[in-house]
């Protein structure tokens, strides 16, 4: 077998074709070290009992993902939290995207494989959860983007989620298995270009979990793969709209997953 072929784990085309798009916006966060990570970009008032942890794509930190932690800190009063997933290793680089060669196609998925391997994410994801919890979080969520949605969903699984409620946009690899041992509930918002048949499936199996009515999902049938992260044009009002409206949406989603018996603060909930 081929290197290539042993590395396959992304079949999703537009996930592999649709580059980021440039942005003029300015994050309002800061970047420090936390939870074993020598970065991790941070925003919104960090006093917060509510964290949220973003997953990013696989272009790292861009303007327009920072620009949606930032949006979702300030609605929901919430501390964001945005690690260096791919230390130490950098992004997968814009300027060899989309792939054109062989070895470049062949490298991205080698990628994929390795230092964006979502089970590897995943344990650190986890770590920040634990870390953010014994700060004196009240409520911890998590959302991803692309690969991230991936790493977001697993990690959602099982009896003892450090999460209270996970949610995965526009992810990549979408896979009904993975919501089978889910225990927390699921944001699941797509665009037209993930596959509507695991989608089903998977809203399917979460419609049948005991907090199903804390479950979110929704088709952006006008969005492409990556509208709401790297690849999201803010210069197209469709695009705007529809970001905007995620971003709210998430807030929405978070916000109702919050048990009031854990005493968690709802300002601007």
């Amino acid at each position: 077998m081929s290197a290539a072929g042993a590395a396959v784990v992304n079949s999703n085309a537009a996930c592999c074709s649709i580059p980021p798009a440039r942005s003029s916006y300015t994050p309002k966060g800061n970047y420090k070290p936390y939870a074993g990570f020598k970065k991790v970009y941070v925003t919104g008032p960090e006093t917060s009992s509510i964290t949220i942890v973003a997953v990013y794509d696989i272009f790292g930190f861009k303007p327009q993902t920072q620009q949606g932690a930032d949006m979702l800190a300030t609605s929901m009063n919430a501390t964001v939290v945005m690690p260096d997933f791919f230390e130490p290793h950098a992004p997968w680089p814009a300027v060899r995207f989309p792939p054109e060669t062989q070895k470049d196609k062949d490298d991205l998925q080698k990628f994929f494989a390795g230092p964006a391997k979502p089970q590897v994410a995943v344990e650190k994801l986890i770590r920040v959860g634990k870390a953010l919890r014994q700060d004196g979080a009240k409520y911890v969520g998590t959302y991803g983007m692309c690969w991230g949605g991936k790493v977001t969903i697993l990690a959602g699984s099982g009896k003892s989620s450090i999460f209270n409620a996970v949610s995965a946009v526009h992810p990549a690899m979408l896979s009904a298995p993975d919501t089978k041992d889910i225990s927390v509930p699921l944001g699941l918002f797509i665009s037209k270009d993930e596959p509507k048949d695991e989608y089903d499936k998977m809203v399917e199996i979460i419609s049948q979990k005991p907090f199903s009515a804390k479950n979110m999902y929704k088709i952006y049938s006008t969005m492409f793969h990556g509208w709401a992260a790297a690849r999201a044009n803010l210069d197209d009002p469709e695009n705007k709209k529809q970001f905007e409206d995620l971003y709210a949406r998430l807030h929405t989603f978070f916000g109702g997953a919050i048990e009031k018996d854990r005493g968690v603060t709802q300002a601007k909930l």
